[in-house]
């Protein structure tokens, strides 16, 4: 199976096999779907191109002609004005057909990977919180022993960072950006009680385990990012660190064109800890595209 997430940022691909239930191969690639989307409401032609060339370079690394395809779209398509013709193009120039998912969707799916590998990592937590942080929007699962909860919300990384001019305006407008985040909280909360574990997933919480790791965006290893712990101070840690550094510093660290929008995303990171209620939080690799992947599987 062939499974490709197009987020806001970036494309991710895996090869997986469902025999095994592991990951042959993976493809990454920053494309920033999202770049301007937040000034002017449609894909730009320039991020239409990143995708495409993306997408023709997994091929040469991948053989999308023995397996089975799924690819699905996230936020940046969902919002987008002029989301058929980017579609349409893709699929022209690549043979993909791309399927713009709901939020809803994406996060049962990103859910689904979780739970592999809570129980590859041999955790088996009751109750927990799943916060997947995107570059366009941010999904909260809340799984207790009996109930899902799932809520998407439009806030992620890459609109956040390009509609205010620095950090601490992000850090001004963010009580206000998450209070629907916050009372849809309140509310499981109230109803359930809260849970017993806080995970996330996504580029903001596996960047800054890997800069804890000592790793950087050539140097990343998914298979040492997975159960990486993070509390909540070591996030200032990091952010200090990476603002501190020379931007070409910043860029080797955290991948070309990436290093403004985690900084945004390590506020909006921090931010979640404490609507949440947590100090410590595992950081989890697998998301969407391993979601995909097996959610085909299991209709096989």
């Amino acid at each position: 199976m062939i499974a490709i997430d197009l987020g806001s940022n970036t494309l991710r691909a895996v090869q997986f096999d469902c025999a095994s239930q592991r990951c042959i191969f993976s493809y990454e690639k920053i494309v920033k779907t999202a770049d301007g989307l937040a000034c002017h409401g449609t894909i730009s032609n320039e991020a239409v191109s990143r995708v495409i060339d993306a997408i023709n370079e997994a091929k040469t690394q991948i053989d999308f002609s023995k397996d089975k395809i799924r690819a699905v779209a996230t936020e940046a398509l969902r919002s987008a004005a002029n989301k058929e013709e980017v579609i349409a193009k893709i699929k022209e120039q690549t043979g993909i057909a791309f399927e713009i998912i709901s939020g809803n969707e994406e996060a049962a799916l990103t859910l689904l990977a979780v739970k592999k590998r809570f129980e590859n990592l041999h955790y088996i937590p009751k109750n927990f919180i799943v916060a997947d942080i995107g570059g366009g929007s941010t999904e909260l699962i809340f799984h207790y022993s009996n109930h899902v909860f799932i809520k998407s919300f439009p806030l992620g990384i890459v609109t956040v960072a390009q509609s205010y001019h620095s950090l601490e305006e992000i850090e001004k407008a963010l009580p206000g950006l998450m209070m629907q985040m916050k009372l849809f909280c309140a509310e499981i909360y109230a109803v359930c009680g809260k849970a017993d574990m806080f995970a996330a997933t996504a580029g903001t919480p596996t960047t800054v385990a890997a800069m804890k790791l000592n790793q950087s965006y050539a140097t990343y290893d998914s298979q040492k990012i997975n159960g990486t712990l993070l509390q909540k101070d070591e996030l200032d840690f990091f952010l200090d660190k990476l603002l501190a550094m020379p931007f070409e510093q910043r860029e080797y660290m955290v991948g070309t064109g990436r290093s403004d929008l985690i900084a945004a995303g390590i506020v909006i990171f921090k931010q979640l800890y404490t609507l949440l209620e947590f100090e410590e939080c595992i950081v989890v690799d697998d998301g969407l595209r391993e979601g995909v992947a097996l959610k085909m599987c299991d209709k096989l």
